[in-house]
């Protein structure tokens, strides 16, 4: 599990996300604790990019959770 996904921001990150993807569905975008390989898996494959950059994204998120910017 890569522990990325801190639950008490999702929200936010989740906003983030649809803003810079704004295709993704919120099925695309279910995050269920404790599932976080199957959610970087499932987003892997709806933005067609590599682990490293999901991974990144998504860290760059949490860190920067008060910034709009991605």
């Amino acid at each position: 599990m890569s522990n990325l996904i801190n639950s008490a921001n999702w929200n936010q990150v989740k906003t983030k996300i649809k803003r810079k993807y704004n295709r993704l569905t919120d099925e695309e975008l279910t995050f269920v604790p404790g599932q976080e390989d199957d959610f970087i898996n499932r987003l892997m494959k709806a933005i067609n990019k590599d682990r490293n950059y999901v991974e990144f994204m998504l860290s760059k998120m949490q860190s920067n959770k008060e910034n709009n910017r991605l």
